[in-house]
């Protein structure tokens, strides 16, 4: 150890400790012992000083004064979000704006750039009428673009009439310069996919067809000598059916046969086609004569083909009772030849959908189903079977 060390050592020793901070220590110890004489006394306690309440200011008034309106009071956005009884102000309107008018425009601005445009305008207009020879006439008369024209349909299109007003519709209707044929054209409610549910069959009509009809027969010894006595055009057996065969073309309307040629003439089937003696529509018999007759009188047959029927009831120029009992004729034949496959109450519900009458060239006309069952009704007594 050094001499300072030492010397600092022995220092220490031999001097008393001072404690820091006496009077502190006194005041926190718990003796009640009184401070020495010595020490200062501690500092006395701080007096409380208290302050008045300040006024709150009165609330604002939510009810304008008199003689100031409501628009007056002026409230900010944190005013009035606050607020809780907020009084309804008044709807102010204001007044329209609208885009000044060319006429506006001129009348503010003088018009002198305007009205000097619309004259040119007009008068390139007057020169353009000059050169197309336009008149202001028919000019106005034009419709203005773009304009919507319904079409008007005809009336008679939708209409359905008694079968006495249809005639005489399609007499006043066939103004060709031949002979016009009446035709009837009807659509049946049968599915043509079936053909268990064909229609077909002949009926001779009151007054005929209007034509001169050809009659070939096909028959040998007495039936042969017996069609041409009723009137028969052409008449043959094996030698008949060899010519047609060879030569594939055949000169006449309607054909009958006997039972027994009817075989050999299944040979020549393909060249007669619609022709082709059929025992259902009366042409195969050995009744040769009457069938003839039958023929020329005016034997039509009829076969329904997708759906539709289309047959010729007669010439325009008959009167108008014989076009009815034609038409009462051929009806009745088609309720007949009616399916028996076609389950239906009534006699024409889900049968005959709609029945129109025509001219060769003219239009055509629905007739309704009430007036065709009245006329059928009446050829049933007429001609009693």
């Amino acid at each position: 150890m050094s001499m300072a060390a030492a010397r600092r050592h022995l220092l220490s020793l031999s001097l008393p400790r001072r404690q820091p901070y006496p009077h502190l220590l006194r005041r926190l110890s718990s003796s009640s012992d009184t401070p020495p004489s010595d020490q200062t006394p501690p500092p006395s306690a701080i007096p409380t000083v208290s302050y008045a309440v300040k006024p709150k200011p009165p609330p604002p008034e939510t009810t304008p004064a008199d003689g100031e309106s409501l628009h007056q009071t002026e409230f900010t956005r944190e005013d009035i979000r606050y607020m809780k009884n907020m009084p309804q102000l008044s709807s102010v309107s204001y007044p329209k704006k609208v885009a000044p008018l060319p006429e506006d425009r001129v009348a503010e601005e003088g018009g002198d750039e305007l009205e000097g445009e619309r004259r040119r305008i007009e008068s390139d207009t007057r020169a353009i009428r000059r050169v197309f020879r336009v008149s202001e006439k028919n000019e106005a008369e034009e419709l203005p673009f773009p304009t919507l024209i319904k079409v008007d349909k005809k009336s008679s299109e939708r209409a359905v009439f008694d079968l006495q007003d249809v005639i005489r519709r399609v007499k006043a209707s066939a103004k060709r310069n031949f002979d016009e044929t009446l035709e009837a054209h009807v659509n049946l409610g049968i599915d043509r996919r079936r053909s268990d549910l064909g229609v077909s069959g002949a009926v001779v009509l009151p007054h005929g067809t209007g034509k001169n009809v050809r009659v070939a027969v096909f028959a040998e010894g007495a039936a042969a000598d017996e069609a041409k006595a009723a009137g028969a055009d052409v008449v043959g057996g094996d030698e008949l059916i060899e010519e047609i065969k060879t030569s594939g073309k055949i000169n006449f309307d309607k054909c009958i046969a006997t039972h027994s040629m009817m075989q050999r003439v299944t040979k020549i089937g393909r060249i007669l086609r619609g022709l082709t003696p059929n025992a259902k529509k009366g042409t195969v018999t050995n009744n040769v004569g009457g069938a003839v007759q039958e023929a020329k009188q005016g034997l039509l047959d009829f076969r329904m083909k997708d759906a539709i029927v289309h047959v010729g009831l007669g010439k325009v120029s008959f009167t108008e009772e014989a076009l009815q009992e034609n038409v009462g004729a051929f009806v009745n034949a088609l309720l007949l030849a009616k399916p028996a496959g076609l389950k239906k109450t009534s006699k024409y519900a889900g049968y005959v959908n709609s029945f129109h009458l025509c001219s060769t060239m003219g239009p055509g006309f629905a007739v309704s189903i009430q007036s065709l069952s009245r006329a059928a009704d009446l050829y049933t007594k007429l001609h009693p079977k």
